[in-house]
């Protein structure tokens, strides 16, 4: 005798359940994944960052201590006996309309401030390409009695990068008198 089969499949209510507990699980690991995907340029930014600021704390120090020094050999220094003194903490900064590209000495560079297309590198092109919304600031101050040495004795120099996240990143060096 002949038995009726038994349906074999998923009832309408497996179905439904079975896309619902898939869709959550599908929402829960994107909702996971998705802010390591934000920050996964942090990195990137951080490393340009320490390049643009690296390079311009290098191109700071290679520059005279002070307008004042000579910059034949180094012979005389401001600040010493017979030399002119060295510029007033007050007024540190360009001298009389100077641009980057004429700056000759470390507190030339007190108070740049230059974002995105205005950055540029020691030949004065610009570098839009490599650090767009990308922001730079320098500070340059006496700071000699931090060595345990005379105020006038060391300058120092901050840089402070700034990438597109907003997190800023500083330097800090400092440059003698001798």
């Amino acid at each position: 005798m002949l038995r009726p089969q038994r349906q074999r499949g998923v009832t309408l209510i497996e179905l439904v359940v079975g896309m619902l507990v898939l869709g959550i699980a599908v929402t829960l690991i994107t909702a996971s994944l998705l802010p390591l995907a934000l920050r996964s340029t942090d990195p990137w930014h951080q490393v340009r960052a320490a390049e643009l600021g690296q390079s311009l704390m290098n191109e700071i120090l290679a520059k005279a201590f002070d307008e004042q020094s000579d910059r034949a050999g180094g012979r005389q220094r401001c600040g010493e006996s017979g030399a002119p003194p060295c510029t007033p903490a007050a007024n540190l900064g360009p001298d009389g309309g100077e641009s980057r590209t004429g700056y000759d000495d470390v507190d030339d560079y007190h108070g740049l401030d230059v974002r995105g297309d205005a950055i540029t590198n020691i030949l004065d092109q610009a570098l839009l390409d490599q650090y767009r919304q990308y922001r730079v600031q320098v500070q340059i101050s006496y700071d000699g009695a931090a060595l345990g040495l005379a105020n006038r004795e060391a300058k120092r120099i901050d840089v402070t990068v700034t990438p597109p996240d907003g997190s800023a990143i500083r330097f800090a060096a400092y440059r003698g008198n001798w």
